[in-house]
């Protein structure tokens, strides 16, 4: 990180004390979100391009609420790096699969804050005071999908508290079976508890598999499972209860130790859960992050019980834009929301008119 420019280096070194802190004040936050806007109101021209639009400056935005928030699906329509993108340790990019071929970009100048962020929270949300466990992993390795996010999630959860390979059980051929259930088996024989973290729809083949084989297991106590993400676009869909409680069935892990995370490429910070004993499950953020439910046009929050839009203010996406509305659908609740879906109707219409005058703005 040393290598990086002025004033990309001094930003990115002031959200890495902040995500390092411990309970740091809500006035900190809104003065560390608000020199994040000066610097990519600054150096982000296609941002710098909507906020004017809606005649936000870093003179007129005074707190982190009232920071313009781009539209998720506007990742996909405008280069948002407030670095020149070139000179990027990394670009990861989504999957493309509402928009054919068209994919929404995150630049990282360096991974340095991407990975700390990732590192502290996993650590409190998901090991919960384990350092370390043996890990599989349900999900292609980080060098067949080198500008996944989420392989670059799991490859660093198995290096950073993982034991010994942390092998993935899935890849150009498929998911590995045979591979998945000896480590399985040789698991239980260790009698230690063992962590299997991958994408949800990755978990619903290897019921199908399992099912197909006769086979469950008892993981030993004080395992725990990890589940990315929805299954959209997937040959089967299963409800939450459903899901969690063939989680539970299959790997012999209570369902209150079966994890969900919530996160998104255009983010560089992770939502977790305390289990899924009772769907749906509360996510919560990390003390970097902000979360709001609003009427997605508008921006408008919504009181609480109101079902809106989530956007979230995410201090470690330091380089691209802090603010971002989503295309998900949520209620606030116990110091977090309630993720119910994607958005529908009147809130994907509110959602798409937002993706326009972003498209219109930035084109200026």
């Amino acid at each position: 990180m040393d290598s990086l420019p002025e004033p990309t280096r001094s930003i990115a070194r002031r959200v890495l004390d902040f995500i390092g802190a411990d309970a740091p004040a809500e006035a900190d936050f809104d003065a560390l979100a608000l020199a994040l806007f000066a610097h990519q109101h600054a150096h982000d021209v296609p941002y710098r391009r909507f906020c004017q639009r809606r005649g936000a400056t870093p003179r007129t935005v005074r707190s982190w609420r009232d920071i313009p928030a781009v539209p998720i699906s506007a990742f996909k329509d405008a280069t948002l790096s407030a670095h020149p993108v070139d000179d990027c340790e990394r670009v990861f990019a989504t999957s493309g699969t509402t928009r054919g071929d068209v994919k929404g970009r995150n630049h990282h100048p360096t991974l340095a804050v991407w990975e700390a962020s990732m590192q502290r929270h996993f650590a409190a949300r998901f090991m919960a005071g384990s350092e370390r466990l043996p890990m599989a992993l349900l999900f292609p390795a980080e060098r067949e999908l080198p500008n996944s996010s989420l392989a670059h999630y799991l490859a660093l959860a198995a290096r950073t508290f993982g034991v010994g390979e942390s092998p993935s059980f899935v890849g150009a051929d498929g998911i590995d079976v045979d591979g998945l259930v000896a480590w399985l088996d040789a698991s239980i024989d260790r009698g230690e508890p063992v962590a299997v973290l991958g994408a949800s729809y990755s978990f619903v083949h290897v019921f199908e598999a399992l099912e197909r084989r006769g086979r469950v297991f008892a993981l030993p106590p004080g395992s725990r499972i990890l589940d990315t993400g929805g299954y959209k676009n997937q040959a089967r869909e299963l409800p939450l209860d459903a899901f969690y409680d063939a989680l539970a069935a299959t790997f012999g892990v209570p369902r209150e130790r079966c994890i969900n995370m919530y996160g998104m490429t255009e983010l560089s910070s992770q939502f977790y859960d305390a289990g899924n004993a009772r769907v749906p499950s509360v996510k919560r953020a990390p003390h970097w992050v902000r979360s709001r439910v609003v009427e997605p046009l508008s921006g408008r929050e919504l009181a609480a019980g109101e079902r809106g839009v989530l956007l979230h203010v995410d201090l470690a996406n330091f380089n691209s834009v802090t603010a971002i509305l989503t295309e998900d659908v949520g209620i606030a609740a116990d110091g977090g929301f309630l993720l119910l879906g994607r958005a529908e109707g009147a809130e994907a219409k509110g959602c798409s008119m937002a993706v326009q005058e972003f498209v219109e703005a930035a084109a200026r």
